[in-house]
């Protein structure tokens, strides 16, 4: 199937120009392409295509990569060329220590990849470089890694609001349930219970006594009771035919098509989940269940007399289920309906917490308080309830969604009798619990007791999320005392058109403090993620006073089409700063541009390792391999985790930061702030950690004497969730030390020699019992400034500077003009953090050429 993209009409100013080789050009299918990019050569363009305004005719490709191809064109005079180009994804260069050296992003940022020379009817010619993310992009791209001097193919267009879709969509859907008595004609059913039903009906007549009445059809038949009355929801596990085994691409949409129930209604449609319930106390905290490839669990709501119908032609009668007759292919799920109240306690006090909580029956139902829902909504800007699915997005095709729900400390459920599979979690200092439950008829109170058996709260250490969206501030104060998050940093913004929690921002209440009512452990602050599609995304916490805009610059898909670049991620920080608040560099380091430019300003406080929702993947070395060139160049910010939670399927606190505060000092959002400034964190998925250099803490900057020296480390680490497996020392980027650990509390000591200026961190791997080992914590690092003897890495500079020409690049060309006196006041801010940096490898004795400087009367 050929693709051709037409996003528009033709610009009269601009024609297709015709391409002649030697030979004529061979088409894409024919060539050898490397795997990746063969693999979807079918989605290439071909033919006539539209975009941007172009009009481009493709009879074949130009392929190069061994050998140079030239080709003619019939003679044209024109201002520009437009070309529509794309190029492969290079691979990684590794070091010893597996972590990405040079590191220029996947997308090799400033990477030489071709040149195009221009040959004129006079036998002159022009040569133009043409590098990687400048001027052409990959086929395939990372998140956050655009191109700086040019645009994707198609256009970008606007969406209509679901109020405005042919459909109706997001309000309504979001209530799973419509009644289409409200159309512009209805007809009424009317069931008569004939006292005579052994005789025949012969006739009916209809008598008319006021006003005007249609009848449109009568029909007859037999049922136990009243035909249109259905009884309360059910559900029941269907074993499929072999013919009707479940395909792994079919989703829980499609599923629901292949059942239907003629008196009644199927509700959902699952594949039946199967959890490891024979071993369920030993087993761990959020693991995810599988799906099964057979059994469909049902829940419908139907008439007693009513049939299943299945695509395949098979009918099945509800009763067969009913009956719990051993032969029919449906098995009958008790009904929960023995309402019970859940409470969840801390074993030593006695006292009510609040907790995730996840219930289950014997056949994989989950079973959800009645205030909750039963069927959990994960998309994104769909769901608020304070519910959380915990979804297998790598492996969708096997593995089934874990549901959970936060509860403030008890709840009101109903639910089967017999067995109950209960898991409660609290953050990571309490040990998650899996308990099997018995319920009989005398059941009233299910109380889950939690044992807190780490003491880093105690110690001053408090966690935090620095990074949620969507929620409403009482909401996220609910699911972050759930998950044990001390603050929550809920993040109001703009997507296009749509502003969130932009409401909820005043500059000044900390929700959950004992200044707004709370008991100051949990503390949920608004504040602002001010976003720009290439050159970054900047987070401003807690600052005081007005809301820091615009929210969004320069276009889609951050922005508004039409929209300027005005502001930078720098001038962003600066003014967060003005105002007492916290500059994070969020989800680092994607978009990656222009937070280099920041960070080498000095004007970020943290840079965020963020989770995706994926419990499994631990902390990415592709941002630990970015965060390393800044500490190797002396750019010390401290390093903190947030989730970027933007739906159900994505737990606060998922990844956390610990920040260490004074225990005997009061705990306040500004402390925690205070805690970030000095770089005393740590960033974690489960594993706690302690680690000091010469008894300095995290974030401490040591002076040594030109001769160096030797440093004594000391470690500690504990965890109750993810098992531990390594501990190791990383100095200037690379691993030192390292030692197995079979225990999931230890502590270490090491002696170091330091002979020049360096930076050392704690790093702590870990794997659940079927999962692959992942980098489970990470400290800020600790600086040690050999006299002398300068921090800084001339490769990993020359890398920072090439992001922040990017940045120069993107401005100068495609990016949207904003007035001239914005845009010079832009440009003049970043090649200050260029000359900043770039004057240092000057005294040091690099150098370095710096092209976008020199390049910008051409640009502007």
């Amino acid at each position: 199937m050929k693709t051709t993209i037409k996003d528009g009409p033709i610009s009269p100013l601009f024609k297709a120009l015709k391409l002649r080789g030697e030979q004529p050009l061979p088409e894409l299918a024919d060539l050898a392409l490397p795997e990746a990019m063969a693999a979807v050569r079918d989605k290439a363009p071909t033919g006539e295509n539209v975009t941007w305004g172009f009009p481009f005719s493709i009879a074949g490709v130009i392929s190069i990569s061994d050998e140079t191809v030239r080709v003619d064109v019939e003679p044209t005079g024109a201002q520009w060329l437009v070309f529509m180009h794309t190029s492969d994804l290079q691979p990684h260069t590794y070091n010893e220590s597996r972590f990405i050296t040079p590191m220029r992003g996947e997308g090799h940022l400033a990477e030489h990849a071709a040149d195009y020379v221009i040959g004129y009817e006079d036998g002159s010619e022009v040569r133009a470089p043409v590098r990687r993310r400048h001027q052409i992009g990959g086929f395939q791209r990372r998140w956050g890694e655009n191109c700086v001097e040019a645009v994707a193919v198609p256009k970008p267009y606007p969406l209509r609001a679901s109020h405005d879709q042919l459909h109706e969509g997001w309000g309504r859907t979001q209530t799973r349930v419509e009644i289409p008595d409200q159309s512009e004609w209805v007809n009424w059913l009317w069931a008569w219970q004939n006292p005579h039903p052994r005789k025949a009906i012969t006739s009916i007549r209809f008598d008319p006594v006021s006003g005007h009445v249609l009848i449109s059809g009568v029909a007859a038949g037999d049922a136990g009771e009243q035909p249109l009355r259905w009884r309360t929801r059910r559900k029941a596990v269907l074993r499929l035919p072999e013919e009707m085994v479940l395909q792994p691409d079919l989703d829980d949409s499609g599923l629901l098509q292949q059942f239907q129930l003629d008196l009644g209604q199927v509700i959902s449609a699952t594949p039946r989940l199967i959890y490891p319930n024979e071993s369920w106390s030993d087993s761990y905290a959020n693991a995810l269940p599988q799906k099964s490839g057979s059994d469909v669990l049902i829940e419908y709501t139907a008439h007693p007399d009513a049939h299943f119908h299945l695509a395949g032609g098979k009918i099945i009668p509800v009763s067969s289920a009913e009956s719990e007759q051993v032969t029919s292919p449906l098995q009958v799920v008790p009904t929960a309906r023995q309402r019970v109240k859940i409470r969840t306690v801390a074993k030593e006090s006695g006292k009510r917490v609040a907790t995730k909580l996840h219930v289950h029956g014997a056949h994989g139902e989950y079973l959800a308080p009645i205030d909750r829902h039963r069927i959990i909504n994960p998309a994104w800007f769909e769901d608020y309830s304070v519910d959380y699915a915990h979804i297998a997005w790598w492996d969708p095709e096997t593995l089934g969604a874990h549901s959970s729900t936060y509860i403030s400390g008890d709840t009101t459920i109903d639910v089967p009798l017999g067995t109950l599979y209960i898991e409660v979690t609290k953050g990571f200092e309490m040990r998650p619990v899996r308990q099997v439950v018995e319920v009989t008829a005398e059941t009233e109170e299910i109380v889950i007791e939690l044992d807190k058996v780490l003491t880093w709260r105690e110690r001053g250490w408090v966690t935090a999320d620095t990074h949620v969206h969507f929620l409403s501030p009482t909401s996220a104060l609910l699911e972050g005392a759930a998950e044990g998050v001390n603050v929550i940093n809920l993040l109001a913004s703009q997507w296009g058109e749509l502003m969130t929690n932009v409401g909820d921002f005043d500059g000044r209440t900390t929700w959950g403090s004992q200044e707004a009512g709370g008991e100051g452990e949990y503390l949920v602050r608004v504040g602002t993620e001010n976003r720009q599609h290439v050159l970054g995304h900047i987070s401003l916490l807690g600052y005081d006073g007005s809301m820091i805009t615009p929210l969004t610059t320069g276009g889609p898909n951050e922005s508004a089409l039409g929209d300027a670049v005005d502001v930078l991620l720098t001038e962003w920080a600066r003014e967060c700063r003005a105002q007492g608040g916290l500059v994070v560099i969020p989800h680092f380091p994607d978009p990656r541009l222009e937070n280099a430019a920041t960070l080498v300003c000095g004007d970020a406080d943290a840079i965020e390792m963020t989770s995706w929702g994926n419990h499994y993947e631990g902390i990415d070395p592709y941002s630990l391999s970015d965060w390393y060139r800044y500490l190797n160049c002396g750019y010390q910010v401290a390093a903190v985790g947030g989730t970027d939670k933007m739906s159900a399927s994505m737990a606060v606190g998922t990844v956390r930061t610990y920040a260490h505060t004074d225990p005997s000092a009061p705990f306040t959002h500004d402390a925690w702030m205070d805690a970030v400034r000095r770089v005393e964190t740590f960033v974690t998925y489960g594993p706690l950690l302690e680690f000091s250099v010469d008894g300095q803490a995290m974030g401490s900057r040591i002076a040594m004497s030109a001769s160096g020296g030797t440093v004594d480390v000391m470690w500690e680490v504990a965890s109750v969730t993810l098992p531990i497996s390594r501990v190791e020392l990383i100095v200037n980027g690379e691993i030192r030390e390292s030692v197995a650990v079979e225990s999931n509390q230890k502590a270490g000591h090491w002696r170091v020699n330091v002979d020049r200026s360096s930076w050392i961190a704690l790093l702590v791997r870990g794997h659940y019992p079927d999962k692959a080992e992942i980098i489970g914590a990470h400290s800020s690092a600790i600086m040690i400034d050999v006299e002398g003897s300068p921090m800084l890495a001339a490769a990993d500079a020359v890398t920072i500077l090439e992001q922040i020409e990017g940045s120069l690049a993107y401005i100068d060309t495609v990016g949207t003009r904003a007035q001239d006196i914005v845009y010079k006041r832009m440009r003049q801010v970043l090649v200050s953090a260029h000359r900043s940096l770039h004057n240092r490898m000057h005294e040091q004795g690099y150098y370095h050429e710096h092209t976008q400087l020199a390049d910008h009367d051409a640009h502007s």
